[in-house]
């Protein structure tokens, strides 16, 4: 059985709002819920969230059709950028290229890319530990964190070049029998959660 790792899409941004109590924009939300219509989303069993707002607002949506439970992790947050706080999207791009490049430091007193995959993959071990590998199961979480997890799926270094492609709201798949090896290939690569058949 494989788990799908799935990325909120677009979010409202809001400068006076801190970053994980953001939620999604109209299109955001529209796109999960064309998402959630296909059979994918319908035979999940389960969904795992990050406790950001953005992120829970697309687990809802999803478990909407399906009628999947929702469980949700607090460690499968974004990378911890609140030392910063808000850097409009120029300055944001720069900044996410210096984390990627140099995952042993930290940018500004942003957490390390070495501790927050750490932290993601720990947390999705924690799950599948305890998981029916026969029940379909998806994480929901974030484009950082989740290109640290897929870099580990993939038995490689940290490089942004594993990113999603813009606008989140973008899926791989892996094999949750692999998952432990020391590397195992993604079984669907970054795809836009509307447009995926499964």
């Amino acid at each position: 059985m494989h788990a799908l790792y799935i990325t909120h899409p677009q979010v409202r941004i809001d400068p006076a709002v801190p970053v994980p109590e953001w939620g999604l924009s109209d299109i955001g939300a529209e796109r999960v819920r064309e998402a959630s219509r296909l059979p994918w989303a319908h035979a999940l069993g389960r969904i795992v969230s990050s406790a950001e707002t953005k992120a829970i607002e697309t687990a809802r949506i999803l478990s909407q059709t399906s009628g999947a439970a929702i469980d949700i992790i607090e460690t499968m947050h974004e990378n911890d950028r609140s030392a910063t706080g808000f850097l409009p999207p120029p300055e944001f791009e720069k900044a996410a290229d210096w984390f990627f490049a140099h995952p042993q430091k930290s940018f500004h007193g942003w957490e390390r890319a070495i501790d927050a995959q750490a932290r993601i993959v720990d947390a999705v071990r924690a799950v599948l530990d305890r998981h029916d590998p026969q029940q379909p199961i998806a994480f929901v979480g974030h484009g950082g964190v989740g290109t640290l997890l897929k870099c580990h799926i993939e038995g490689r270094g940290i490089s942004r070049s594993k990113d999603q492609p813009p606008g989140g709201g973008n899926l791989f798949r892996f094999s949750i029998a692999d998952f432990s090896l020391a590397a195992a290939s993604p079984t669907c690569d970054w795809t836009a959660m509307e447009t995926w058949q499964g």
